[in-house]
Parts: structure tokens; sequence; C-alpha cells
């Protein structure tokens, strides 16, 4: 066990791959991405869809130096599976106070304080076990001391924000978790972020899209509970598998060329290109996926209640249909960050599913699961068809 603990760190190499330690990790995340979903439904509203994003925003920091660190060194090994295992902790710690973090009244302040102590906690290993990767590597230790600088400073406004709480709480976590985002970027830009397996990144990212859009099909159960089945929850469920596919496959065909993008790329701008077109650009993609679960959830709950007929809120229709454009947003950054290529139909289709809202909100909530679905499909097989004709020419 001693010697385990003395090992020094492994170095990846180019053909490195994403390990099961790492999946592991992926299903930490998994939970915290389901109580975001969860504390969002218990309390629909304009203000909830900012603070659940704003929660959202931070386990993906939580989740994205991880990342990083493994992309860099074998995490599944020696003294950086303890410290990882122990961050891992901390981050099902983050996950299970959430819906508590936004609660005013006496008490309140406990979990906004167990949230900022357990996610300081995440970041004060991360930089621990970054600086002792990188003694060898001046560049890398650079870097990771300009970021530790913003990070420092961003736990200023995170820990004001939960002795506070209500209005000052969400400006100030606002604040802070714009700081600490933005310190990464200034980092790589400043000194630069390595990335010594495009794979490895690649695949990491993917699974975590994956992992995102499976919250679509888990909002189904949650949404109709234990509550007898009928023939439109069973059209609904399968509208909503149709349109976390349709979501897969347009993801999946950029990450493809993308990943050839980051493979081509070499040095600092592959970390350039990483850091913005993947840490950056799959945030909305994230956020996009969890407001089209919480829309479906909210769908599906009505229809269980015999509220078939009835048509869809505002808020249920901003979840479907502008978690739709969001994540499709997300999309075309991350291929512009990328390829540099985006195609017309690919800049525009946000913008059309956020026409779609007002035509959504007025329909009941089926036939506004259908028309999304509609319009994925119709986004989905045109985009093939430009790509067939693209390569025939």
């Amino acid at each position: 066990m001693g010697r385990i603990f003395r090992s020094r760190p492994v170095v990846t190499a180019e053909t490195h791959r994403p390990t099961l330690f790492e999946v592991f990790f992926d299903l930490v995340l998994v939970f915290g991405l389901i109580r975001v979903t969860t504390f969002m439904s218990e309390q629909p509203s304009a203000v909830t869809l900012v603070r659940g994003f704003l929660v959202l925003m931070l386990l993906w920091n939580s989740w994205l130096v991880y990342a990083w660190l493994g992309n860099y060194v074998r995490i599944d090994v020696g003294l950086i599976r303890a410290g990882v295992t122990v961050a891992m902790a901390a981050v099902f710690l983050i996950a299970l106070v959430i819906p508590e973090t936004w609660e005013t009244g006496p008490g309140s302040t406990t979990p906004r304080l167990i949230l900022v102590l357990a996610y300081g906690v995440v970041r004060l290993i991360q930089f621990a076990l970054f600086y002792w990767v990188a003694a060898d590597d001046p560049r890398l230790l650079r870097t990771v001391r300009l970021y530790a600088l913003t990070t420092a400073l961003s736990w200023i406004p995170l820990a004001l924000g939960a002795v506070f709480g209500g209005t000052a709480q969400l400006l100030l976590w606002a604040l802070a978790l714009i700081i600490d985002m933005s310190g990464g970027v200034f980092a790589l830009l400043v000194s630069g972020w390595p990335v010594r397996s495009p794979g490895h990144f690649g695949e990491r990212h993917g699974l975590v899209v994956i992992i995102a859009l499976g919250e679509s099909l888990i909002s189904v159960g949650a949404g109709i509970g234990t509550r007898m089945i009928h023939t439109p929850t069973l059209v609904a469920a399968l509208l909503t598998l149709a349109v976390t596919v349709c979501l897969y496959w347009l993801y999946s065909a950029s990450a493809a060329s993308a990943g050839q993008a980051l493979t081509t790329d070499s040095g600092l701008h592959r970390g350039f290109v990483a850091g913005n077109a993947y840490s950056v650009a799959h945030l909305p993609l994230l956020g996009g996926t969890i407001y089209v679960a919480l829309g479906v959830e909210e769908v599906l709950a009505a229809m269980a209640h015999g509220k078939s007929h009835e048509t869809l809120h505002w808020i249920p229709a901003i979840a479907l249909f502008g978690g739709t454009a969001l994540y499709l947003a997300g999309r075309a950054t991350f291929l512009v960050l990328s390829v540099r290529c985006v195609r017309p139909e690919q800049f525009l289709a946000p913008g059309v599913a956020l026409l779609l809202l007002p035509v959504g909100r007025y329909l009941p909530g089926l036939a506004a699961l259908g028309l999304l679905t509609a319009f994925l499909v119709a986004l989905l097989s045109y985009e093939a068809w430009t790509r067939r004709s693209t390569r025939v020419q």
C-alpha cells in the first residue's frame, strides 16, 4: 500500500483512451444532473431555470478539471486515484444538497455552505494533483498557477453568496462561476493547456453528452411516476426517445469531424481548440439537454394526471424548445471552434427552434412534443442529405 501511494504519476500516451475509473466518475456526474433536473421540476419558473444552469456550471467545472487531468496522466493508479476518489465524494455531496441550496429561512445556510466547502475540496485536490504532476513541466506549472489565482478569486463571491442567500446568492454565484470558467480560458490563452491524447479528450466529452441525453429518457419515468400508462403517454415516451436519438445523431456527426480536426492539430493550438470547442462549447450542450429533460418530465407529468388536452405552460415550452435551441447553438459553436466551418442549416437551426417556441406554447403537450420531434427529424434528414450531396460532388 505504501509503495502505491509513493508511485510517480503515469504520463499518458497519444493513444490513451478513457479508463473505467473515469467512466465511474461520470456516474457521479449523472447523479448530479438528475438532482439538477429534480430541483427545477419541483418549482418550475424562469428563476429556477437560471439557478439550475448555475448549479450545472458548478458541476461541469468539477468534472472538467479531472477530464484535463486524466488526459495528462492516468488517474486510475496510485496517489492520483486516491485523490480523485475523494473529489468524487465531494461532487456526490454537492449533488445531494443541490435541491436545498436555494431555500430561505432558518437553517437554509447550511446546505449552501456544504456545497461551497465540497466544491472547494474538489478544486483544491485538483490543483494539488496538477502541481504534483507538473513538477517537471514549467509551462504546465505556470498554467496551473494562473488558473489557481483566478479560482481563488472566484471563491470570494461564492462564499458570500452562500452566506447571504436570496437574490445576492444568485448574482454572486453567477459572478463566481463566470470568473472560474474565464480563469481557465485566460490560462489557456496566456500559457496553454497541453492535450496529450486527442482521442481521449474527444471521447471523454462525447461520453458526457451521451450521459446528459440519457436524462431525457430518465425524465420519462420521473414524469409518469407510478401512474397507469395509457396510449398517449406511450406515444409521448416514444417521441422522447426519437428526440433523444436525433440530438445524439446531430452531435455524433459533429463530434466525428471535430475529433479529426483535434487529432490533426498539435502543440498549443491543439490545447486552444480543446479548451474552447470542448470545455466551453459543451456547456450549452449539457444545459440544453437538461432543459429538454425538464420539459419532457413536465409534459409527461401533466399527461399522467389527466391533463393531456391542456395547452403547454410557458416554462415547459421554454424548456423543450429553448433547451433544444441552446443545444443546437452549442453544437454550432462547437463546430466553429473545432472545424471552423458551419453549414447554413446548422447556423439557422437554433433560431428555428426558438421560432417554434410560441407555437408549441399553445399546443397540448403531446402535440408540442410531436412538433419538436418533426423539426429534429427534418433537420437531421436535411443534414444527412447535404453531406451525401457534398461527397458525391
